[in-house]
């Protein structure tokens, strides 16, 4: 059986969040799937994640700081922004292979696909409604992988850019994605770690 993500545990304030247009319940913004915990006490980024119905008894999934949890009720809001389930998360790491053998070991969701580009490589796993996307790139120093950002899904890309403006998004652009778009929020949104928004899959 593969693990699911309950949530990921992000570092740094919660007013950031809720200026993008998020709602904070008790410190968690619920979306369908996995949602975000904010850990307002701890500094800014990614500083875990939360599995439940993990195969391994790990705490450690190579470097990935991880929690192991009881499946969670679902929490029904509707956020502002539009958005409603995170599309996947990214982590980067000097070695593919060793990442990505730890994550199914851990999780039980094996490496789907990789994908080669240039002198990076990345690998695919999917856990519930969640991408995993493993990105090995050149010049990464030795050591474990590590949370880097997180793509959010919104009903209505479009919308949203309107909504928080040029100051806070990029305009929507192709993503890698065949027909779908991606907008890059900007670092004066006061996030602490790199987030995408993009229309659903």
């Amino acid at each position: 059986m593969t693990a699911r993500v309950e949530w990921l545990t992000v570092g740094g304030a919660v007013e950031p969040w809720e200026r993008l247009g998020l709602v904070v319940h008790e410190g968690l913004i619920p979306l369908f799937g996995t949602g975000i915990r904010i850990a307002a006490d701890t500094p800014p980024g990614i500083g875990g994640w939360a599995l439940s119905g993990a195969t391994g008894p790990s705490t450690d999934v190579d470097g990935l700081a991880t929690e192991l949890v009881e499946p969670m009720s679902p929490i029904l809001v509707e956020h502002p922004l539009g958005a409603f389930e995170l599309d996947h998360v990214v982590v980067t790491t000097d070695s593919l292979d060793r990442t990505c053998r730890e994550v199914e070991r851990a999780t039980g969701g094996p490496l789907r696909r990789v994908r080669e580009v240039g002198q990076m490589r990345q690998g695919f796993h999917r856990l519930g409604g969640l991408i995993v996307e493993v990105v090995e790139r050149a010049g990464l120093p030795e050591g474990p992988a590590a949370f880097w950002g997180l793509v959010l899904n919104v009903e209505d890309l479009d919308a949203a850019v309107d909504r928080l403006g040029p100051e806070v998004i990029s305009a929507s652009r192709p993503a890698v994605q065949p027909g779908r778009s991606i907008a890059t929020v900007q670092e004066s949104a006061g996030l602490g770690l790199p987030v995408a928004l993009m229309t659903p899959g």
